[in-house]
């Protein structure tokens, strides 16, 4: 375990590394006190029985670039693993504009062979790679310095035992033909707008029972101040004001300041200064926009004409083809897919590619009555009519 304090030092590992045919990745970071993750460490591994194959990168040290890392990550020749990627790749993206490619989410992958739904990367150390992971440093301070000794050990194991599963889960994707279902789904993690929040859209996040136009327009231009001024602050969107002090906000609609101390769940310092100024400004904004250009809440499930009969075969062919296949059931289609797709919609995740081998065209055939089910022995089959 080597720890690399010097862009020299990272470039000589990277350099090392882009002779691979993949990399893990790993990350530690804080996000408590702030809106953006702030980067404390960047773990890194690839094999090689000869000596120093795993890193600790420390991103805190003055005069460090990670320049060469990201040269590495632009590599289109080395495979970037990670676990549960999205709030990593995040990282990256927002301090450095790029998405590592070609890119391996071993949590996707692990559904997809089967270790059920959004399966930990503990459970896969301990059925893939048959070690245990000492657990005492998880919840710890990783910006403070110096780093204990169990700190790095427990930073390192993080990528060191994603080497022994990657390459099971690689070479059991390359048996069963499945590589090209894990590559779809790294679409949305690829996808840079997956790592860009729109103030404008921040709204849609705010949980609300009104519905009424007028109501949703100061929700949105409240909820748009907020996260501007969070972004660009840097600090969470939650000490500005919380959603329910925003639900307030936009239910009594104060017009000074002298009406926002009146507020019962409203944070003393948003009281008065900028924050104040933000709030009445986007009251005023919400009251003032025309009925026909105020939000609407999209269609809610609970508002579909869904057949329930209907929706409860469905459930019983993903669960069929879920145990045939040996993949997570969520992984295919949600409760929620089922429903929609119960009631007649058909732009469906479930619908499109391969889910719709494996489940969307059977589904399909079932809702239009081209397919009955039929039970032989503990296992449910589709019949044609």
């Amino acid at each position: 375990m080597k720890t690399i304090t010097t862009t020299e030092a990272l470039a000589d590992f990277c350099l090392e590394a882009a002779k691979r045919p993949y990399v893990t990745v790993d990350t530690e970071f804080l996000r408590e006190r702030t809106y953006y993750s702030k980067l404390c460490l960047v773990q890194m591994a690839y094999r090689d029985d000869a000596g120093e194959d795993a890193v600790i990168i420390d991103p805190l040290v003055d005069g460090l670039s990670l320049e060469p890392m990201y040269e590495l990550f632009r590599n289109p020749t080395v495979t970037k693993v990670f676990h549960a990627a999205r709030q990593d790749l995040e990282i990256f993206f927002v301090n450095a504009g790029l998405i590592p490619a070609p890119l391996f989410d071993t949590q996707v992958a692990a559904m997809v062979c089967g270790y059920g739904e959004q399966v930990g990367y503990e459970t896969l150390v301990r059925k893939i790679a048959k070690a245990d992971l000492d657990k005492s440093s998880r919840f710890t301070d990783w910006s403070r310095r110096p780093l204990t000794d169990a700190q790095l050990k427990y930073a390192v194991a993080d990528v060191t035992h994603l080497r022994d599963i990657y390459e099971s889960l690689s070479e059991r994707l390359k048996k069963s033909g499945r590589a090209r279902w894990v590559s779809e789904e790294m679409a949305v993690l690829n996808d840079p707008a997956t790592y860009k929040t729109k103030p404008e859209d921040a709204w849609q996040r705010v949980k609300t029972r009104t519905t009424s136009g007028r109501f949703l327009s100061i929700v949105k231009e409240l909820a748009e101040f907020r996260e501007a001024y969070a972004q660009r602050r840097d600090v969470p969107r939650s000490r500005v004001f919380k959603d329910d002090a925003l639900v307030e906000l936009a239910s009594t609609k104060p017009q000074n300041e002298g009406d926002l101390g009146r507020s019962r769940l409203l944070l003393r310092e948003a009281r008065k200064g900028e924050i104040a100024d933000g709030i009445l400004a986007a009251i005023k904004r919400g009251l003032e926009t025309p009925p026909e250009d105020a939000p609407k809440m999209p269609k809610g499930r609970e508002k579909l004409q869904v057949n329930p009969a209907l929706a409860d075969l469905l459930r019983v062919l993903l669960k069929a083809k879920a145990d045939r296949e040996g993949v997570a059931q969520k992984l295919i289609a949600t409760s929620a897919d089922l429903d929609a797709i119960a009631a007649g919609e058909r732009d469906v995740d479930a619908l499109h590619g391969w889910r719709r081998e494996v489940f969307g065209d059977d589904a399909l055939a079932l809702c239009d009555g081209k397919v009955a089910l039929a039970v032989k022995g503990n296992n449910v089959q589709t019949i044609q009519l």
